[in-house]
């Protein structure tokens, strides 16, 4: 395979407008309703019109769902509460529609797309449109051997770019991040470690299945040795990745880093896709700006992932179910804060400010 670098990513990904958003938050001045009695709400329309380089902001049209499938050796270990090897039936629950996701995308009209990119399952199993993607069967045991080859991260990671590629060119205007993955939640866990400089214990959560203390334990005990052998690959990303990561981690990277290129919003779901969105930090510091963290998830590692690119979540409703529905269940808010940016009466001047109340 040809030689690959991450060092373009910093020259291809600049921050969202800062001059439309001023012009944003003048306009906002201008409308009825006062910018405090919105909320959050005024934020998110900047954070938009920014994105969008438009004023008054664009309301959200098309967004969709965009799930990245994946076993991982270290579930071996039972450091979940799901056996081993079984992430192909939460794909599966997602496209018979039956998994949480599904349901609130059905409610929504939001369209999912699921991509294979290390399920272990034979791929005749499932839909062409969600294996054609596949890197390999399975990711490697991080706590003793490597998740990827060098060859096969950047295959993964190069997935993550088309994806988004074919998303952004179909008219996508905002991507709902997830993943579906078994062990997942521990190779995010070793990254987010190495890369925040913490000790095993503090990063280390019990899933989105709760596990027991036992398991927890065994989960501890494989980040910390997973943590050893990220330690010495630190300065290159694409190496982490291949070390502790995982093809859909891999992926899950690239599709953050190729939106910011395309100046694309993404909302965050947890841990997997906040280890990813830390890891693209280290790639191109401006790419956070790009992205919202849908909630939290309450894992001790999504917190610290998060603290460390300074991203609020705009949810507190400790979903832990993963497979993007806390980042779907915040679409709405998105959605909301554009209406009414977009929407909301005009004056020609400013408003005259008192010290009234905004509900008189």
């Amino acid at each position: 395979m040809s030689s690959f670098t991450l060092d373009d990513f910093s020259d291809l990904i600049e921050r969202p407008d800062g001059g439309l958003r001023g012009d944003a938050e003048e306009r906002r001045e201008r409308q009825d309703v006062p910018p405090e009695a919105l909320g959050r709400l005024d934020e998110l329309a900047g954070w938009l019109s920014a994105a969008q380089s438009a004023v008054p902001v664009r309301t959200v049209e098309r967004p969709k769902v965009v799930l990245f499938a994946g076993d991982h050796g270290v579930a071996g270990l039972e450091v979940s509460a799901r056996p081993a090897g079984s992430a192909d039936a939460l794909v599966r629950g997602v496209l018979d529609g039956s998994r949480p996701v599904a349901v609130l995308a059905r409610r929504l009209g939001v369209p999912v797309r699921v991509v294979d990119v290390a399920l272990d399952c034979e791929p005749d199993t499932l839909p062409d449109e969600v294996v054609r993607h596949r890197v390999r069967r399975g990711s490697g045991r991080i706590d003793i051997e490597d998740a990827l080859t060098a060859d096969e991260a950047e295959a993964a990671f190069r997935v993550g770019m088309t994806v988004a590629d074919q998303e952004v060119d179909s008219g996508t205007d905002l991507m709902v991040l997830g993943d579906l993955s078994v062990g997942g939640t521990t190779a995010a866990a070793a990254l987010i470690a190495a890369l925040c400089g913490t000790d095993a214990s503090v990063v280390t959560g019990r899933g989105g299945r709760p596990i027991d203390d036992l398991a927890w334990m065994r989960k501890c005990a494989a980040v910390r040795d997973s943590l050893r052998r990220a330690r010495p690959v630190l300065g290159d990303q694409l190496r982490l990745l291949a070390t502790v990561g995982g093809a859909d981690l891999a992926a899950v990277t690239g599709f953050l880093l190729q939106c910011a290129v395309r100046r694309t919003p993404v909302i965050l779901d947890g841990v997997v896709s906040a280890a990813c969105a830390l890891v693209g930090q280290r790639v191109a510091f401006r790419a956070p700006d790009w992205w919202l963290a849908g909630h939290d998830s309450g894992e001790p590692a999504q917190a610290k992932a998060l603290d460390r690119m300074a991203i609020e979540p705009l949810l507190t409703q400790g979903v832990r179910v993963g497979e993007g529905t806390g980042a779907l269940l915040a679409l709405p808010l998105v959605q909301a804060a554009a209406a009414l940016s977009a929407e909301l009466p005009v004056r020609d001047e400013p408003p005259v400010r008192d010290d009234m109340s905004v509900h008189d």
